[in-house]
């Protein structure tokens, strides 16, 4: 089995994984690198130029992972393209998303490179998409007809309860087995159920590493940081201010309404409208849709119905007045430039009456992170257009990520019980964590932290 890290940094970047198992190649995700602009950001390709590429199996729709998929399909056309059944439905909005924006950032920025693939060519490369249910067997060589004759290794996708429609997969050749975590959220959220990974054995692993570096405190429970983040918004709205709740368009964004519709059904917060993203808008109505086939908490809860939700129009963010408790749960989770939530925040960051919880990631070099690091009282710049901004509105953070703790991780690896772990999708203190910890756990198995394009042999 040979294994090759795509992502060009070290980091949590463009996620990319290229396999060769009993002769057959696949490549597990195409990401974006969220830190990089132009082709910077692109997986190491070329690195694999040279390979008859059989299938590209995406893990979840998310940027990092799926964002250059038209790109791979460029190099590598004989490809098919496998997804989970109900990523099969977001893809396309994705990667057309991914166009606008890069577009416009384009024209804002200068960046000549940018699109990086066009609407038409999402178009021309969406009749390749094929939609597979969780827990069936596939050949995935089988579908590359310039290779048939050779028996097929097989790949299964494994429900991994971090956002509607992802997947971690394995992969089973004549002697050998892979699985790719990809994402995965061991604990129930507010929609979506914990995933089903429970019978998972392989002899290679390739596991993400976001929460390495963060410990679980002492005595946290979920349950308790909903009712501390339940308990922060009435206080905020009790001052007739707004509360600005960051969120990513899939996934965070519709856990988020689900909440505040648990807490306005059961009286602790007032019936209201809600201002969401266009984008986000969008998805939500998928997670609607999707809710009869879908492993998740409160299946009749429709979240359309649920709640009168607003979509801001472009430049509504700059000109709204600020005043009466609205609630805004807007894209990007990260408040990048050029968004309503980059936008909002710059207004309610000097305003003390103003709220700004995080219920999620935020990188420190992005916007929302440094707003995260401000102090109360600090004058800090948020943003290159932007510029200084001082920080007198309530900022907390809020712990509900959708990716495992690494306690349930670290479990995870003796379940599986490989003979070798591949550590990416961390930064260096998170994998140096597991390296150790599993090194003291369990000696027997061999540890991998691939270098960028660098060729693994298991």
């Amino acid at each position: 089995m040979r294994i090759i890290n795509l992502n060009p940094e070290t980091d949590i970047g463009a996620s990319a994984w290229f396999v060769d198992l009993d002769g057959h190649r696949i490549l597990l995700d195409s990401g974006m690198h969220p830190k990089r602009e132009g082709r910077e950001g692109l997986p190491l390709f070329k690195t694999i130029q040279n390979e008859d590429l059989d299938a590209i199996a995406i893990s979840h729709c998310h940027h990092d992972h799926v964002g250059t998929l038209p790109v791979a399909l460029r190099h590598f056309p004989k490809a098919h393209v496998m997804l989970p059944e109900q990523s099969y439905f977001i893809v396309e909005r994705v990667l057309h998303n991914s166009v606008n924006v890069m577009t416009r950032q384009r024209d804002e920025r200068g960046i000549k490179e940018y699109p990086l693939f066009t609407h038409d060519e999402v178009d021309e490369i969406a009749p390749v998409f094929q939609a597979f249910r969780y827990n069936r067997e596939i050949e995935w060589a089988a579908y590359n007809k310039t290779r048939a004759g050779f028996a097929s290794p097989t790949l299964e996708f494994f429900d991994a309860g971090h956002t509607l429609g992802s997947a971690g997969m394995l992969l089973r050749g004549k002697k050998e087995t892979l699985f790719y975590t990809g994402d995965v959220c061991f604990h129930d959220q507010t929609l979506l159920r914990a995933a089903r990974f429970q019978d998972v054995k392989a002899d290679v692993l390739i596991m993400e590493t976001t929460r390495g570096n963060r410990a679980t405190p002492p005595g946290f429970t979920r349950t308790a940081e909903i009712e501390r983040l339940t308990a922060a918004i009435q206080s905020a709205l009790k001052r007739r201010g707004c509360v600005l709740l960051p969120s990513f368009a899939l996934g965070r964004t519709q856990e988020i309404l689900a909440l505040l519709a648990l807490l306005m059904r059961e009286g602790k917060l007032k019936q209201q409208p809600i201002y969401i993203g266009g984008l986000g808008r969008v998805f939500t109505e998928i997670y609607d849709l999707e809710a009869h086939r879908t492993h998740r908490q409160h299946t009749s809860l429709q979240l359309h119905e649920a709640h009168n939700l607003i979509v801001l129009e472009k430049g509504q963010a700059e000109k709204m007045k600020l005043s009466g408790g609205r609630i805004f749960v807007l894209t990007s989770g990260m408040m990048a430039e050029n968004t309503a939530a980059h936008d909002l925040a710059v207004r309610m960051a000097g305003d003390e009456r103003q709220s700004i919880f995080f219920v999620g990631y935020a990188d420190p070099e992005t916007p929302g992170g440094r707003l995260k690091a401000a102090k109360p009282g600090e004058t800090f710049v948020l943003s290159p257009g932007a510029g200084r901004v001082t920080r007198r509105c309530d900022v907390q953070d809020f712990d509900l990520t959708a990716h495992a703790n690494r306690a349930e991780l670290l479990d995870f690896v003796g379940q599986v019980a490989p003979r070798a772990v591949l550590l990416g999708h961390g930064d260096e203190d998170s994998r140096k964590w597991f390296e150790e910890q599993i090194r003291t756990r369990h000696p027997k198995i061999k540890i991998i932290q691939p270098m960028p394009g660098k060729a693994v042999e298991v």
